[in-house]
């Protein structure tokens, strides 16, 4: 019958010295302490697994204490008992949870970007991993993701707000709910710290994009006509088309000369480039017409001599192979001293509330030359054919009524007539 042993005291691992070789002691069921020459202690266990002689390491003295060991022993024991190597038990844990570490934010941000790709424009795509480049890889990126707190994310998302780009945190914030849910569909389970912070970012103050009125547009158009500036010849057309066009800023700085037909004297943009034809999920495949008047022709005629040997009415000053910059037309406003008061959306906020104010037009026409969302898909293809007519009268009109405007005229209020 073998020796029982008797069982530890919490003095004896707390006093063993080291000896000129290792040593153990035994606290029975398997379990003992093994004592190394450079004073180590080490909680190790025993046993038999088929025929099989095996050890499992149970941690390290004192960081493990005796209580410890022997409950680690005990779940041991009980996988034997149910026919379990608790080796092969601490083996699988080990490394499940090396995967585990492995699984950081920053990794399936970008498994979930790379999955995004085929159903995003390309400045999305670009534009998304930039701000979570910028932003949240350098705070959480490399924690996993199953251990991301509401406190760590809240934390990320401040620094954003801190210097006053409370819109910005609001849409990382939307993207990092994204990518948390995206892990939990891969099974990798995560509170998704970022779906409920509903209250806890400063609220978007409602604003609208900087924009002249009416009666601010004679100093406008003499500030464009002067050229303080110095702007190139390029931009200051794309600013003067910008005004009697009012398209949006994308919408005129990308078109290619194959969509102008300077002979027949029309601009129709496909509805690939337009905003609501961007869309993933019921995209417009409306093109768009655009009337040119005589003065917006004669600008593009103009241009044509100086770019028509390009791809783009605006190609890109360093490469040609590609369009002007998205911020040409408002760093050209700010040098003309209109900083936080012009921008390209402007135009189109200044055109429609100027056509429908002075010139007499009816809102539905103006919308439609917007270009926007309209509610009612059969309103909308009556909408087009009724109103082109009458658009192309309007945006004559208006080119009139800008140039009698810069010539110093005066403009009765009302429904506007050229002479």
């Amino acid at each position: 019958m073998p020796k029982l042993a008797t069982p530890l005291t919490d003095i004896a691992p707390r006093n063993a010295k080291a000896k000129d070789k290792p040593y153990k002691l035994t606290d029975g069921g398997g379990l003992y302490l093994l004592v190394n020459p450079d004073g180590a202690r080490y909680w190790r266990m025993d046993y038999r697994f088929g025929d099989a002689r095996k050890t499992l390491a149970l941690g390290k003295y004192p960081d493990v204490s005796l209580a410890d060991a022997r409950a680690r022993r005990t779940a041991a024991r009980k996988s034997l008992a149910e026919g379990i190597d608790p080796g092969q038990v601490k083996k699988d844990e080990k490394r499940i949870a090396g995967e585990f570490a492995a699984q950081t934010f920053e990794k399936l941000a970008r498994d979930w970007h790379t999955n995004k790709l085929a159903s995003w424009h390309p400045t999305t795509a670009k534009d998304t991993i930039r701000r979570l480049e910028a932003d949240i890889f350098p705070q959480i990126g490399a924690l996993p993701i199953a251990d991301i707190t509401h406190q760590q994310m809240i934390a990320a998302l401040r620094k954003i707000e801190e210097r006053g780009s409370q819109e910005v945190a609001h849409r990382v914030k939307a993207t990092c709910a994204k990518i948390f849910s995206y892990a939990n569909q891969q099974g990798i389970r995560n509170q998704n710290p970022a779906a409920d912070l509903k209250d806890v970012l400063k609220p978007v103050q409602a604003g609208h994009f900087g924009a002249i009125t009416a009666d601010e547009l004679p100093a406008f158009l003499a500030a464009m006509l002067k050229n303080d500036a110095r702007l190139f010849m390029p931009t200051r057309i794309a600013l003067r088309l910008m005004m009697l066009i009012f398209v949006r800023t994308s919408e005129l700085i990308e078109t290619p000369w194959s969509e102008i037909d300077l002979e027949a004297g029309t601009w129709v943009i496909p509805w690939q480039r337009m905003k609501r034809g961007k869309l993933t999920v019921n995209p417009d495949k409306t093109n768009h017409h655009v009337p040119l008047s005589h003065q917006a022709l004669a600008l593009l005629r103009e241009l044509h001599t100086m770019t028509g040997g390009n791809e783009f009415l605006f190609p890109n000053q360093r490469d040609h192979q590609k369009p002007m910059s998205n911020g040409a037309i408002l760093m050209a406003l700010k040098r003309m001293g209109y900083q936080n008061k012009m921008t390209g959306h402007g135009f189109r906020a200044l055109a429609m509330s100027t056509i429908k104010e002075r010139l007499g037009y009816r809102h539905e026409v103006v919308d439609r030359q917007l270009a926007h969302a309209q509610k009612d898909k059969v309103a909308s293809a009556y909408d087009r054919a009724l109103f082109l007519e009458e658009r192309k009268k309007m945006m004559q009109d208006w080119a009139d009524y800008l140039d009698t405007i810069a010539a110093g005229g005066n403009v009765i209020h009302g429904k506007f007539r050229a002479a």
